[in-house]
């Protein structure tokens, strides 16, 4: 049976070369602090990838800081500011953030800090006059996702950016499902901080990394032996580094992904009691987010499942906790829609054939049509 993996929004398969770029590099086991020739080499691999992966959102390459993972640099912008600027207790933020930003402002809020969730409208969009309105003089900052990991919405960040810089207020955004696949230019833009991931991008996972602006003061949250320009501490991941500079040289298929992309939405919007979550025209070229009217996704995950088709039913980062999506909540689903909701999110390097195409397509619908049937709420064409 063959494998069908739409689940790239969570973790990516390692491209072949990245494969074989780690292959020529797999002997470089000398830690990058220390002084002798083995150290040096590696230290030189390490700062070869910062400089490109600068050069790819235009930044110096002092401002690229090599973290575990968007989690982690995440923490370390949020975290690191307010310990930085104590005086400054109010974060902004929107309802539809990934875990690792939402968790870390709950717990700043029970720390004393004023957490502020801007609403969005029906497609995910930020609401960019509450944004401007809600920002006082005590504000610390604003972290606004770039790309909606569930829904796949593109947010509006020059305007974010631009509200920021007249607030005098900096403006970090999670880039996670974006770095890679669509131009970030951080100077152009006005980014101040910016998380990535690689292992959303076919590199290895274990390594990701923080943009931070120069000037931008911001604790460190692991001490130790002062890598990273001070502020992240322990011994460089320097082959994973090496994956995600490698990552991005390679060429994302964006406009044939997305004819893929809008092939599968449309047929499958032809389901009865079918609905698209999020925006059909502001969204990241490689996702789908439907839902089906009654049902429940994770019998149709299971479903597909057996049928060698992998799709998820929310954030990876949070399905364990079988919780209704927040995202969908925010963007004000029927409820009758909230529970049938899937995620497909395809390949950006390895094209799928027409062959395969209609074999989601054709399964997804007779799974859809075999739930509703024994399902007690029926769709009528006026509930959609």
């Amino acid at each position: 049976m063959e494998k069908l993996y739409l689940d790239n929004a969570a973790t990516t398969p390692l491209a072949k070369e990245v494969v074989q770029e780690l292959n020529k590099k797999i002997s470089l086991f000398g830690n990058p602090s220390s002084r002798h020739v083995l150290g040096r080499e590696a230290k030189i691999e390490i700062e070869k990838a910062r400089e490109k992966i600068a050069k790819s959102i235009n930044a110096k390459p002092e401002e690229i800081i090599f973290t575990s993972g968007a989690t982690e640099s995440n923490n370390l912008a949020i975290k690191g500011l307010a310990e930085a600027n104590p005086t400054k207790k109010q974060i902004i933020t929107s309802e539809i953030e990934h875990p690792s930003i939402l968790e870390v402002c709950k717990n700043l809020g029970k720390r004393g800090y004023q957490i502020d969730k801007i609403s969005v409208d029906s497609e995910g969009i930020i609401n960019l006059k509450e944004l401007k309105d809600k920002i006082s003089k005590d504000a610390l900052l604003v972290s606004v996702m770039h790309v909606n990991n569930e829904i796949g919405t593109i947010q509006p960040i020059e305007e974010i950016a631009k509200i920021c810089k007249e607030k005098n207020v900096p403006f970090h955004t999670d880039a996670v499902q974006s770095f890679g696949k669509l131009k970030i230019d951080v100077q152009k833009i006005g980014i101040n901080l910016l998380s990535a991931s690689g292992h959303k991008l076919n590199a290895l996972k274990g390594i990701g990394f923080l943009y931070v602006k120069r000037g931008m003061n911001i604790e460190p949250q692991l001490n130790g032996g002062g890598q990273e320009n001070n502020l992240r501490s322990g011994t460089e991941n320097v082959l994973g580094i090496i994956s995600l500079a490698k990552a991005i040289e390679l060429k994302r298929e964006s406009e044939k992904v997305e004819k893929s992309r809008d092939k599968i939405i449309n047929k499958l919007l032809e389901i009865s009691g079918s609905k698209l979550n999020g925006s059909k025209e502001k969204r990241i070229y490689n996702n789908i987010n439907i839902s089906f009217y009654g049902i429940e996704g994770e019998s149709l995950q299971m479903f597909l499942d057996e049928e060698g088709i992998f799709i998820s039913t929310s954030s990876a980062c949070a399905s364990n906790k079988l919780a209704k999506s927040h995202v969908l909540k925010a963007i004000g689903i029927d409820k009758m829609y909230l529970n049938g909701s899937i995620r497909i999110t395809l390949d950006t390097l390895k094209l799928l054939t027409t062959k395969q195409e209609d074999f989601i397509i054709k399964k997804i619908k007779e799974n859809v049509e075999k739930l509703q049937k024994i399902s007690p709420f029926k769709f009528q064409e006026d509930k959609k």
